[in-house]
């Protein structure tokens, strides 16, 4: 998958209201499943609803899941981090019931209930397959056209829905949904009038299908007690700019309340979804002024209002509250892929001399561009997952599963829809979503989702916090 920057054009006590719960009930009766009329379900399932938490993470064990966790312990050093929880990716319709190399939902959710053993635990998947998926990308594209909502929701979403509400009686269970990353924001990023702007997302804005089914599988999975979803909302280098961010927020209140679903239906925003973002720039901040000059008006930061993914991870939790969210909403931010630790991280600013150089030199994100999304060169593992790091935030979570391709390198054919997208080619000089520079990928990639061991090895020894 992708994340792609937009320029601008100028130079706890956290409680859950009871409308959250009524609309979950609501969403509940109304859903039939399998032999079960709406009052079976309500019968089945009320006491889960009833057991919705706050903070899915509190107080819960992480699921660890086997296919990562095997790859991750073949490689040398990789012992190290095999055990920790990272997502479960279900980017094509086959992935429902297990491919050839990786197991289906029902199996996940099977062994995710052996490893707790009666406790709770946090089962995390990526909704990941809407009709023209990623318009702004190719490494990414999905298996279904622009028109298919239909086969979205009757093939994808409903199959998903059926198999968690087996399983939702088991109250220790929790499942946190990523719902459809790089989908919404590119309404707003992406079209026409925008930098790079493509034909793809003007029909994705037109026909309305990233908005319905976002909306749809809301609702169908919102309407499983022990289910949270958290939508995607891209990142600071791509949202972070006010043009941006509020309109963002926006069209995601749009989507909660399109296809039967409601803003109860939303627990909370995950952003930097398989990006680099740095978690927190502590060498400078965006208001730090050099020789007259605010660390705004810098080459990197670029009139962003944000330069790290905590800032803009609470920044967008306003927007969202703005928007017509719940004031109690929480955020996740993925930081599988944005330690930037190493023998080149920066211990200090950077020199005075220009405000470039004081932001250049100081911070931890060494892409050579926000914008660049994949397999990025000198990347390292961020910050372990854990519960409630910071105000606002819920958890810190490794969704992406480091050692995974972000798209590969040159072109390979494939029945997945995934193409070949020039961000992934190493000797790519870029576009206008990046400011024509080049791409900063790593040589020698696999296919979206495919193990990639490069990207894996430099991820263990560019850790940071370091791998023990």
């Amino acid at each position: 998958m992708r994340q792609l920057a937009e320029r601008p054009r100028s130079g706890r006590s956290r409680g859950r209201s009871a409308g959250r719960l009524a609309g979950t009930v609501a969403a509940a009766l109304a859903l039939t499943v399998g032999p079960l009329g709406a009052a079976g379900f309500a019968q089945e399932t009320g006491s889960d609803v009833q057991a919705k938490v706050d903070n899915p993470y509190e107080g819960a064990q992480l699921y660890v899941n086997p296919d990562w966790s095997a790859k991750a312990a073949a490689e040398p050093g990789g012992d190290a981090v095999a055990n920790e929880s990272t997502g479960v990716w279900l980017d094509h319709i086959a992935a429902i019931e297990g491919t050839s190399d990786a197991m289906g939902l029902r199996k996940h959710l099977d062994t995710a209930l052996q490893q707790a053993d009666g406790k709770p635990i946090v089962v995390p998947l990526v909704i990941y397959d809407l009709p023209g998926r990623d318009c702004a990308a190719l490494a990414s594209n999905g298996e279904l056209g622009p028109e298919e909502i239909g086969r979205y929701k009757n093939d994808y979403i409903d199959p998903i829905r059926d198999i968690l509400q087996e399983y939702s009686s088991r109250t220790n269970l929790r499942v946190v949904t990523t719902i459809e990353p790089d989908s919404l924001p590119n309404l707003v990023t992406n079209t026409s009038g925008q930098p790079g702007g493509t034909p793809e997302c003007d029909t994705m804005k037109q026909n309305g299908n990233y908005v319905e089914g976002v909306g749809y599988a809301l609702a169908q999975l919102g309407a499983v007690g022990n289910v949270y979803n958290y939508v995607d909302a891209g990142h600071h280098g791509w949202l972070g700019w006010d043009s941006n961010l509020q309109p963002s927020a926006n069209v995601m209140f749009e989507a909660a309340n399109a296809s039967g679903a409601t803003p109860a239906d939303v627990h909370g925003f995950i952003v930097n979804t398989a990006n680099y973002s740095a978690l927190k720039e502590e060498n400078f901040s965006v208001t730090d002024t050099v020789n007259g000059q605010t660390v705004r008006q810098s080459e990197w930061v670029d009139w962003n209002q944000y330069v790290d993914e905590l800032g803009f991870a609470q920044g967008f939790r306003q927007a969202a509250v703005s928007a017509g969210f719940s004031s109690d909403i929480g955020m996740l931010i993925d930081t599988s892929r944005n330690g930037w630790g190493g023998s080149e991280r920066p211990t200090g600013p950077g020199p005075n001399t220009s405000v470039d150089a004081y932001v250049d030199g100081g911070r931890y994100d060494r892409r050579i561009h926000v914008g660049n999304w994949c397999n990025q060169a000198g990347a390292g593992l961020g910050e372990r997952p854990q519960a409630s790091p910071a105000a606002g935030i819920d958890a810190y979570v490794w969704m992406k599963p480091p050692g995974e391709s972000d798209g590969s390198s040159t072109e390979i054919p494939n029945d997945e829809g995934k193409g070949f997208d020039r961000m992934c080619d190493p000797t790519y000089q870029g576009n206008a979503r990046n400011g024509y520079n080049p791409s900063g990928a790593l040589p020698d990639a696999p296919l979206s989702g495919k193990w990639f061991p490069a990207q894996f090895q430099q991820l263990l020894k560019n850790a940071s916090p370091p791998v023990s």
